[in-house]
């Protein structure tokens, strides 16, 4: 479990990247004509709005979590089974864009950068860092088509209607399955989703930062 200090710097990294994420599917929804998430105060990036407990501690403790779903309900979109796609993907899409946004920071600090004559604080180069690295995990995490991840509303949104009501069959195991994944891994010590979600930290790390973080 990460000490006091490594809690308190990665702190805003987390809440800001699950802010976002929910911020995203409510405000994509919102704009698809489905009013749900901001007629129940949702479309907002307060992320004390959107926390789950059980998700935030994970993310906390092992980089990977999850937040309280923003309410969508298909009935109202444009074009449901289009839309939900689009809906879902947009969670994972903000963080992706926000682990840029860090890493582009991390740039214009690095040698010939903008910043270059520049020094952070430790603490809020860790931040950064930690911001790169936990929006590209949430966003790979979150692309697992496991009910309720946003993969699987992606895919079920891809297949055939025949195929996806035989895939919506999973929603009711979804849920348990993540936490066995992400808990089990965690406690016996055998980190499956992180041998997964690595290599996409390695890559997408090197082209947003200009660095390797896949081992920090």
């Amino acid at each position: 479990m990460p000490d006091l200090t490594t809690l308190i710097i990665i702190a805003p990294p987390i809440l800001l990247a699950l802010a976002f994420h929910e911020f995203s599917h409510g405000w994509v929804a919102d704009r698809l004509g489905d009013p749900t998430a901001r007629n129940a105060g949702r479309l907002t990036m307060n992320p004390f709005v959107h926390l789950d407990l059980m998700g935030t501690i994970m993310l906390f403790l092992v980089h990977m979590g999850w937040a309280k779903p923003v309410p969508v309900n298909p009935y109202n979109l444009h074009n449901p089974k289009r839309d939900m796609v689009l809906v879902s993907l947009a969670g994972p899409a903000s963080n992706m864009l926000m682990a840029l946004a860090f890493g582009l920071v991390l740039r214009s600090f690095d040698h010939g950068g903008i910043f270059a004559n520049f020094t952070l604080p430790k603490a809020v180069l860790l931040a950064i860092v930690y911001g790169v690295i936990i929006n590209i995990s949430l966003a790979v995490f979150n692309m697992i088509p496991i009910p309720p991840l946003d993969g699987s509303r992606i895919l079920g949104g891809l297949l055939p209607t025949h195929l996806e009501r035989e895939y919506r069959k999973l929603d009711r195991y979804g849920p348990m399955l993540v936490l066995v994944l992400v808990m089990g891994g965690y406690m016996l010590n055998i980190p499956i989703l992180w041998w997964f979600i690595m290599p996409f930290i390695k890559i997408f790390s090197i082209m947003f930062a200009g660095i390797d973080l896949s081992q920090l």
